[in-house]
Order: structure tokens, then sequence, then C-alpha cells
């Protein structure tokens, strides 16, 4: 019996611990997406004048496609892909955000359910996998719209981010190390 409760235990803090690290990554690309939509006509005038593509705040594939010339068909393409993604992920977002806004209010509460607890996070750790899925097929359609040359300078931009961030992008640890 003991064991089953430390298997739950340790359950629910995983699970907490994720649905408690993805709402800040959202928070950060949220802040992000506010700024995006406040200026949204100057940076679609700034395209208009050609200048470059792939800039902070366009969209979600604007750091990966930052300093890789795409041609307009493929701007175009990737925007659609961009706008699909949104649209097909616009329910499965929003039903997100309602699970962590529920999961809140209830930790907010004086009292502890724990059974309730471990739903809202099982329910929020699948709505997010489904998320993840589907960012991961974006992805794969964005990247088929790029040139063996364009995926080829993408690869070494990649090397070169995980080269300065250091062990291969893995976080450092305490201060010296």
């Amino acid at each position: 019996m003991k064991k089953l409760g430390k298997i739950k235990i340790m359950t629910i803090a995983a699970l907490a611990a994720l649905a408690l690290s993805v709402p800040i990554v959202l928070a950060q690309k949220s802040g992000t997406n506010q700024d995006k939509q406040a200026t949204r006509g100057e940076r679609g005038e700034r395209h208009g004048r050609g200048e470059g593509w792939g800039g902070r705040g366009e969209g979600m594939h604007g750091g990966m496609l930052r300093g890789i010339t795409l041609t307009d068909d493929q701007k175009a393409k990737i925007k659609q892909i961009g706008q699909s993604f949104r649209e097909s992920t616009k329910s499965l977002r929003q039903e997100l955000q309602t699970k962590r806004q529920a999961l809140r209010q209830a930790s907010e509460g004086g009292t502890f359910d724990e059974a309730s607890t471990t739903q809202k996070l099982t329910e929020m750790a699948g709505l997010e996998a489904k998320l993840m899925g589907e960012q991961f097929k974006m992805r794969q359609e964005t990247l088929s719209v790029l040139t063996a040359e364009q995926k080829t300078q993408l690869e070494q931009k990649r090397a070169e981010f995980k080269a300065r961030k250091g062990n291969g992008g893995e976080r450092r640890g305490r201060k010296g190390e």
C-alpha cells in the first residue's frame, strides 16, 4: 500500500512539473505573440519592401528560418502551413488554456484535492501531447517546402546554435561548472 502511495505521489509530482513548466513556456511565447499582433501591420508592410523573412516574431517559424533566403512561393506556403496549424489547433489550445485555468483556480483554494488534481493533470498531459504532435507535423510540413540547400543551411545554423550554447544546447549547472 505504501508503494502505491509513493508511485501516486511521484506521478503527481511529474505531472505537476510538466503542467507548471508548459504554461511558463507558453506565457513567454504568448508575450511575443501579443507584440506581434499589436504591430502586425508594420511587419507586413516591411515584408512588402523585401526586408528579409523570418525575423523575430514572424510566426512560429521565425527563429527557425531566420537567415535563410526563401522564395515568395515558399513564404506563401509556409504562411499557409502556419495558418492551417493555428486553425486546426485552436480548439485544442483553448481547451488546454481552460484546463490550466481550472487547475490554477483549484490550487488557489485552501484544500488540496489529490484525485481532482491528478485527473486535471492527466487530461492536460494528453492534450499537450496532441499539441506537440501537431507542432511536429507542422515543422515537417515546413521543412518539406525547403530545398536541399536550404535544409543544409538550417542544419548548419542549428549546429552553430548548439555550439554557442555549449554542451549540445544543454543547460549549464551551477556557477563555475
